[in-house]
């Protein structure tokens, strides 16, 4: 590879640019670069040829148009090895540029910002910077490009001792300029789609944005690679202990959307094991609200996660560290509490920095076959107001609260899902079954495992009951009272069987089912 004799320095972040344009300058190498980029250089003493000079053709259209020339592609794409073109450039006074040091203006940012126009977000659609950097890394053969702060060290360094790149080096940085064009082109997609596709009942076109957030150990199983992308530290800060795993970012994430559902109530505590709530519970306190959370089930915590809805305390984190837990996610932890825990060395513990129901309102799962599946996140709320009572009793005052607290938690289980809840505690919980007659088998047996009676219970189903046996199986365990979605077909039959059992019943409209 020769000596690299010209690179074109244009950027938007700006940060480490001095330092490795110092090397260039020191072995030699010619500095092309435009306005902003411009500025700061010369501000650091170095000599740099405005493009506009360059090209002999100045910036137009309030800049729109700079570096779209054939000056800058012609010397980026001609091939170093084929006579034709070295003659054509030859002929239209086009030298080669050699290193490209490009990052592109700040769409994704910008659109994150409250209220942002739609003209604001237009302007900061990157056209010059995307094409650079395509023509530079398709021709990687004969040209680096970088396109990321964190890889200026290393260029800077082979420019130091040998004045060239490798060619591996230009492969990674080539690859990786695609990466990053492809997850700007898809954020402007998927902004653009919901300022102007909006109501359509599906999008036109799948388009993810998700820089690498961090690469995991590994995946489900050690046999299988990982990594987590997409602005996960936007709304989780991790306090201490070991990497996260791939799934305890599976559980944690599911545990503070459920954690949400709470947002700024009592003191709420949930435990989830394998993304499914195991015990939740409301109290005075959090240690009161840890109490009644962990005698529903007082075998599965060990190693699950644990979610709090306010500033995790001394008396709380003093009864969590009594068993092992994986993960901790919490609002704040008060300085006693974290002196408690981080004497765990492996507890995970994390700050929630904004509640996951701000995070886009979409599902997104991979279905194999090179497909996905995309849905609206249920993020369906119900008060006391909509719901319907169907049965010859009215709920009483406790009954409902109970109801109201348990539709909330079932609707975080995996279907199957029955729940037996108090007003402000699970009793028993049953999911993921092939029938929903043995969720509520699994949930009555746990309720009795834990010894907690559910004489004057109110069972919670996230469907509706296909059959009156799954109520009247509910009614023989103790329950008083039934939440469920109701639209069976057979709905009279199971509403006649909750009338002659003496059942208040309501019905949601609404389903949580979760596969």
């Amino acid at each position: 590879m020769p000596k690299i004799a010209r690179a074109l320095l244009s950027v938007s972040d700006k940060s480490g640019l001095v330092a490795l344009a110092k090397v260039l300058a020191e072995a030699g190498v010619e500095l092309v670069s435009t306005g902003g980029t411009a500025k700061a250089l010369r501000a650091e003493g170095l000599a740099v040829i405005e493009l506009s000079d360059y090209t002999g053709f100045p910036e137009m259209l309030d800049g729109r148009v700079k570096t779209l020339h054939p000056k800058v592609h012609g010397g980026l794409l001609h091939l170093r090895d084929n006579p034709e073109h070295l003659a054509t450039v030859a002929q239209h006074g086009i030298p080669p540029i050699d290193l490209v040091v490009v990052n592109l203006y700040p769409f994704e940012q910008t659109v994150a910002k409250l209220g942002v126009s739609l003209h604001e977000a237009i302007e900061n659609i990157d056209i010059g910077g995307p094409s650079m950097l395509r023509s530079a890394a398709k021709n990687h053969d004969s040209v680096t490009v970088v396109i990321d702060p964190a890889d200026y060290a290393s260029v800077a360094e082979l420019v130091k001792t040998t004045g060239a790149t490798t060619l591996d080096l230009r492969r990674r940085l080539a690859a990786k300029v695609f990466a990053r064009t492809a997850a700007y082109d898809a954020a402007i997609a998927a902004h653009l789609t919901k300022e102007f596709c909006v109501g359509e009942p599906a999008l036109p076109a799948l388009a993810i944005s998700a820089p690498l957030a961090q690469p995991l150990r590994y995946g489900e199983n050690p046999h299988q690679k990982a990594a987590l992308y997409g602005k996960f530290r936007d709304y989780f800060t991790q306090l201490h202990g070991k990497e996260l795993s791939y799934n305890n970012i599976l559980d944690l994430t599911a545990a503070a959307a459920l954690i949400g559902e709470f947002s700024g109530e009592a003191p709420t505590l949930a435990i989830l094991k394998h993304t499914n709530p195991c015990g939740v519970g409301q109290g005075t306190t959090l240690r009161d609200a840890w109490d009644k959370a962990f005698a529903t089930d007082q075998q599965a915590p060990f190693g699950g996660i644990i979610a709090v809805n306010q500033s995790l305390d001394r008396a709380c984190a003093e009864a969590i560290v009594e068993i092992f837990s994986e993960v901790i996610v919490a609002p704040d932890f008060t300085p006693e509490a974290l002196a408690i825990l981080q004497q765990k060395k492996n507890l995970r513990l994390l700050r929630v920095l904004k509640n996951t129901t701000s995070a886009a309102p979409y599902d997104l799962r991979s279905v194999g076959a090179e497909s996905f599946l995309w849905q609206e996140r249920d993020l369906k709320l119900t008060s006391a107001s909509e719901l319907k009572v169907v049965s010859q009793r009215q709920p009483t005052e406790e009954e409902l609260r109970a109801m109201l607290f348990g539709w909330r938690v079932v609707k975080h289980l995996k279907s199957n899902a029955i729940v037996y809840v108090g007003p402000e505690r699970t009793l028993g919980v049953g999911a993921g079954q092939m029938s929903r007659v043995d969720s509520s088998r699994i949930a009555v047996w746990k309720a009795g495992e834990a010894g907690l009676p559910l004489k004057g219970s109110v069972v919670c189903s996230d469907a509706f009951f296909p059959f009156p046996d799954g109520l009247i199986a509910a009614a023989e365990a103790g329950a008083t009272a039934a939440i469920q979605p109701g639209g069976s077909v057979r709905d009279a039959d199971v509403i006649k069987a909750a009338d002659e059992r003496g059942l208040a019943m309501v019905f949601t409209g609404h389903r949580h089912f979760r596969h």
